[in-house]
């Protein structure tokens, strides 16, 4: 089950308030600026920093260049 897009589309970053990039329902929702990421259970996805997951720098490192490609959108425009 994958994430309405209109949820999607207002979900920030519940401690700097910018923008995600939503990695499906199995990666969750990925914030590069603190290399975080936000899991989803059940279809809901899990906004509370204590919950956060610390992204490890390989793979945080790949996401970043998914992001520099245009692979993945932001949740919005900041």
């Amino acid at each position: 089950m994958s994430l309405d897009p209109r949820l999607v589309a207002v979900l920030a970053c519940p401690v700097d308030k910018g923008p995600l990039y939503y990695l499906g329902d199995e990666g969750g929702l990925y914030n590069p600026r603190l290399r975080r990421r936000y899991l989803v259970r059940d279809g809901i996805p899990v906004m509370l920093p204590d919950e956060a997951e610390d992204v490890p720098a390989d793979d945080a490192e790949a996401l970043d260049a998914r992001i520099a490609s245009g692979e993945l959108a932001p949740t919005f425009a900041a």
